[in-house]
């Protein structure tokens, strides 16, 4: 039973997210957790005036994701960083390749579940990934969250990402803060969640 984690990352808070989440997955036994980025579409040039290209060459080893590798899979979970309270644009071209996919429904009856990234504890952590789970429900998948078993979201003693939607992580404005302990376990309980789910409905 494989789950297909596909993400975009471009300062590594995603990609350390997606991490604890295959983390998650592996725990259910005969789940295998796959890694696999979505295609940069951002020139180098950019990326280095953005202070972003040091910090993918980390993660640069994880393939790059193919609009087959989605139909192959048990279940998907995405990650994306938000923009503006929607999914990254990088994150939107891949998706919207995946039209053949739409046609012969290749995804209908498998988990899609997401997580994300935003810059400010009100950046668009839940919208981003309500907004997401429009074009999982086109796609004919099983949405997945985060449920409220993970008691990690109801903490107030902490300022922590997660929500019934997703988990989720706050970078900072300049990206200077890494996922919490408390957010990392949060993707890790999703990933196990997930897993079990698919792993009920492949029999």
């Amino acid at each position: 039973m494989k789950v297909l984690i596909v993400y975009y990352s471009m300062y590594g808070h995603v990609h350390k997210m997606a991490e604890a989440v295959a983390e998650g997955v592996r725990e259910v036994e005969g789940a295998e957790a796959v890694l696999r980025r979505v295609p940069e579409t951002l020139p180098d040039e950019v990326l280095e005036m953005m202070g972003a290209l040091e910090a993918q060459k980390s993660f640069s080893g994880v393939p790059v994701c193919r609009v087959d590798d989605l139909e192959e899979a048990d279940a998907v979970m995405f990650g994306t960083p938000t923009r503006f309270g929607n999914m990254c644009g990088q994150m939107r071209q891949f998706l919207d390749a995946t039209g053949q996919l739409w046609m012969k429904g290749a995804l209908v009856g498998k988990v899609g579940s997401v997580f994300t990234s935003t810059a400010t504890q009100h950046g668009g952590q839940e919208s981003t990934i309500l907004s997401s789970h429009i074009t999982l429900l086109h796609h004919g998948m099983v949405v997945v969250g985060l449920p409220y078993s993970f008691r990690g979201q109801m903490r107030i003693d902490e300022v922590t990402g997660g929500s019934p939607y997703g988990a989720s992580t706050i970078a900072g404005g300049k990206g200077e803060r890494m996922p919490s302990d408390n957010e990392l376990e949060a993707a890790r309980f999703q990933g196990k969640h997930v897993a079990a789910i698919a792993a009920k409905l492949c029999g």
